[in-house]
């Protein structure tokens, strides 16, 4: 099987450029600054206290992740051929297209909460589905579930969650990192529409309405009247979320 052709958003190869070259930059004026210090007092302490924090930022990092992906392990319930086999050939058929390896994907029940998400540990993707979404796809079928599923990949696929590690210096300039963010979305919300084109609308429209009315909500008037909501605060929520707002989304599928 041919693998798909996906487009990217233009923004996410705009913003990872922008982003990757101030992060160079950043590392380039630490080390610079560093050394300076280094030369001017004739000490190597600052080292000794550059590495000591860089090895707290990445012990933090190291062990959330951990215990999170632990925790996935522990509690969730994994996709396998004989655990929800149906969903599981969904996903292989994603895989497939998508060219990439099956990763683990794990269900895990969460209050409620309509979600899913992927991460990335010690070189190993993870996708976790929030049971909510498994319920409503056993109540009214696999397009919604498809889509989610297909959007989670396209993260991994984009090897999002690595990039964003060390793109971390550039965080430091305010909304860019959001602003990159938000492409990614755009970028999976397209892998996951060409993957599950019949539950695209749906999928998103589950995350604005919930999922017992979110296939009464007009999906052209909830897009039009999102032009009638004007105001700085609806535009600095957007600017500073790592997510488009759901119509934009919407419209981005159309």
């Amino acid at each position: 099987m041919d693998q798909l052709k996906f487009e990217v958003n233009p923004k996410e190869n705009l913003y990872f450029s922008i982003r990757l070259l101030l992060s160079i930059v950043i590392y380039l004026l630490i080390i610079m600054a560093i050394y300076s210090v280094s030369v001017a007092t004739g000490s190597k302490t600052q080292y000794i206290v550059i590495l000591f924090y860089a090895l707290m930022i990445l012990a933090f990092y190291f062990f959330s992740t951990g215990i999170m992906v632990g925790y996935l392990q522990g509690n969730g319930v994994r996709l396998t051929k004989n655990q929800f086999p149906v969903i599981f050939s969904i996903l292989e058929e994603h895989c497939e297209k998508l060219a990439m390896d099956i990763p683990p994907v794990y269900i895990i029940q969460n209050g409620g909460v309509l979600n899913a998400f992927a991460t990335k540990f010690i070189g190993k993707n993870y996708i976790a589905i929030y049971s909510e979404i498994f319920d409503l796809a056993y109540e009214e079928g696999m397009n919604e579930l498809s889509f989610v599923l297909g959007h989670e990949l396209g993260h991994v696929k984009r090897n999002h969650i690595t990039k964003r590690l060390w793109l971390l210096p550039s965080a430091i300039i305010p909304f860019l990192g959001s602003a990159y963010s938000r492409a990614c979305e755009y970028t999976c919300d397209n892998i996951g529409n060409l993957l599950s084109p019949e539950g695209s609308a749906n999928g998103l429209l589950i995350l604005a309405s919930g999922k017992k009315i979110y296939n009464k909500v007009n999906v052209k008037e909830y897009i039009a009247y999102a032009d009638y909501e004007k105001g700085f605060w609806k535009w600095f929520a957007e600017k500073v979320s790592s997510h488009p707002n759901l119509p934009k989304r919407l419209a981005n599928l159309n």
